[in-house]
């Protein structure tokens, strides 16, 4: 019984694929489900028995896409440690992630046709914001222990991730720039980290 079940299995994953090249050559709108079926190299029954719309469809690309971004382990908080190395873990972490050309794509379709239908991705959006990033944890910890000022922490978080996002992300999603290059990625990493803790370390620089 258990060879069913990875057919099964690998039909469902082909068909996502399916959708995600769809959708993002030809949109959501214009893409069909007999499309996606053709792409899948699957009846279009198959497809409907396990999405029984382009919506459900859609939430699975999105649930991926949310899966990838939450899969990696957190950065451990560790209070003997000095900063900067954890806080350059934390980015280089977040890097690695912006670097894989698979979560690139996924987001290069979810956040195509979120502009244009903003309540497609409603439910994940929530879903992912009552998961407290493990960035977010570290930051309480560091602030609790008065290394990293006593700032609003999502604010802190976001201001950290800005020069990934600026240079690795939303250059390679809106205009379709490549992946940055290890030495890029390099400098980006120090850029960010530097810039962080310029601005939210509560210690005092070593004389």
């Amino acid at each position: 019984m258990a060879l069913p079940q990875r057919l099964t299995d690998r039909k469902r994953v082909a068909i996502v694929d399916a959708a995600i090249a769809e959708f993002r050559e030809h949109g959501f709108d214009a893409t069909s489900m007999d499309k996606i079926a053709a792409t899948a190299a699957v009846s279009k029954r198959t497809v409907y028995n396990h999405f029984p719309s382009k919506d459900e469809l859609f939430a699975e690309i999105l649930q991926r896409l949310w899966a990838g971004s939450v899969a990696q382990p957190p950065v451990p908080y560790e209070a003997d440690q000095p900063l900067r190395p954890q806080v350059m873990a934390l980015v280089e972490q977040k890097m690695v992630l912006l670097c894989d050309a698979t979560f690139i794509d996924l987001a290069r379709v979810v956040f195509g046709e979120t502009i244009h239908s903003p309540a497609r991705a409603q439910t994940m959006v929530a879903q992912m914001n009552e998961k407290e990033s493990g960035l977010n944890i570290w930051m309480r910890a560091a602030q609790q222990d008065k290394r990293i000022k006593p700032v609003d922490l999502l604010e802190a978080a976001h201001m950290l991730m800005a020069p990934l996002k600026t240079f690795a992300f939303w250059p390679q999603i809106t205009m379709g720039e490549p992946l940055l290059s290890p030495a890029r990625q390099r400098e980006v990493i120090d850029l960010a980290v530097d810039m962080f803790l310029c601005y939210y370390s509560a210690e005092k620089p070593a004389a």
